[in-house]
């Protein structure tokens, strides 16, 4: 059976340098993520913030803590204190509450925006129109502590690859047409998990989230 070490340095050697590489360590235990961090790497995501302020308390400071499931506005402040970036900010109430609790601790947080360009309705993030309505509002721009680094997807769960192709060059466009407004602060496009990041990094993927292919299957 290969190690986590042995995964991660397979992953490794299909992406491209550049590429920030997101292990996604959600439902697993503390010592599974030492492993990778042992074999060098330094971006964990999770989805719950109980798991992810209880991982921080036991790891190496270094370690970047990407939020990547959805996130609750009541949530926020357990993980504000450290959180490097916020994957899944997907309404303005989330902004506000990110805003709010980043200037409690006097700190700038990372977020990339989600937009649903997927198939299905039960995933998350915002609806590009309505997104567009809320940056011309102007009431992002008032957040100080708050940094937009670029967007976040997650294309449908199909094995149709055109699909697949689809919602990624969907929020390719979509990155494109963001970008001058923000910057070159503005420079993170994160798509492509375990099953389809050779596809993303086709679409640009500057930032993929890998899991079980680094760690193996979840232990719920």
């Amino acid at each position: 059976m290969s190690t986590v070490k042995e995964r991660l340095n397979k992953i490794l050697a299909t992406i491209p340098e550049g590429i920030s590489l997101v292990a996604v360590s959600k439902f697993h235990p503390a010592e599974r993520l030492q492993e990778a961090y042992d074999a060098g790497q330094r971006i964990f995501g999770e989805s719950r913030p109980q798991e992810m302020a209880a991982k921080q308390a036991s790891l190496p400071a270094d370690i970047e803590w990407h939020m990547i499931g959805h996130l609750q506005t009541n949530k926020v402040k357990m993980i504000a204190p450290f959180v490097t970036l916020i994957a899944s900010v997907d309404s303005d109430r989330l902004i506000a509450e990110i805003e709010k609790q980043a200037a409690r601790y006097n700190r700038t947080i990372d977020i990339l925006l989600e937009v649903h360009v997927a198939d299905e309705e039960s995933k998350s993030g915002w609806d590009y129109e309505e997104l567009r309505q809320y940056l011309a509002s102007g009431e992002l721009s008032t957040m100080e502590h708050i940094r937009v680094r670029g967007v976040m997807t997650i294309a449908t769960n199909t094995d149709d690859e055109s699909v697949v192709r689809r919602d990624f060059a969907r929020i390719r466009s979509i990155f494109e047409e963001l970008k001058p407004s923000f910057g070159e602060a503005f420079d993170t496009l994160s798509i492509g998990m375990s099953d389809d990041y050779r596809i993303a990094l086709e679409y640009g993927s500057t930032m993929v989230r890998i899991g079980t292919a680094i760690f193996g299957a979840r232990e719920y």
